[in-house]
């Protein structure tokens, strides 16, 4: 029995070795630059630029093969922002032709009637503006809704049940929802 728990030992000791060895040798580093355009973008993971969320368009950016100005939950600020940080001419905020988008915010909106509860909807939504449960109407947190059109059919079954509107002015500027911050004061509870 103590010869069994020596040869696992030894094995342990062995195999954590190596594993440690390996970490060490094939420690790949993040782009700096990456992380930096990752970091002002919305994290909508909307898929509106054209690529499949926040940090691929990052890397297309840094890499050259992205224009600063395909991210519309970004809006113009964004665009300035990115501009900023990698010295380049901030250019008008374009839509990918792909998705089909305008340049005009926009806002799913789900028509309650027709709703059969299936969820699907809610599954796709990156930001999770839509809310229900399954067999209940769901409906739209319009001012969470980035308007990315991932609930549109075919993933929602039901024909005209989901609908994208323009955002109508209100008394208040509309804008983008801005990524969830931590606030200062909360920074130092947890140290």
């Amino acid at each position: 029995m103590l010869t069994s728990m020596l040869i696992f030992a030894a094995a342990a000791l062995v195999f954590g070795a190596l594993l440690g060895f390996a970490a060490i040798k094939f420690h790949v580093e993040g782009d700096p630059v990456v992380d930096k355009i990752d970091a002002i973008l919305p994290q909508t993971q909307c898929g509106q630029c054209g690529y499949p969320g926040c940090k691929p368009y990052a890397r297309a950016i840094a890499s050259g093969e992205a224009d600063i100005n395909q991210c519309p939950p970004g809006g113009e600020q964004g665009v300035m922002a990115l501009a900023d940080l990698l010295g380049r001419e901030p250019g008008p905020l374009i839509a990918e032709p792909s998705t089909g988008n305008s340049d005009e915010p926009m806002v799913a909106l789900i028509d309650e009637e027709t709703c059969i509860g299936c969820t699907k909807c809610i599954q796709v939504c990156p930001v999770d503006a839509i809310v229900g449960a399954a067999r209940h109407k769901h409906t739209v947190i319009e001012a969470y809704c980035t308007g990315c059109k991932l609930c549109l059919p075919p993933v929602c079954p039901v024909e005209n049940c989901i609908v994208m509107d323009m955002v109508r002015p209100t008394a208040t500027l509309w804008k983008w929802p801005e990524p969830l911050q931590i606030p200062e004061l909360m920074r130092g509870a947890g140290s």
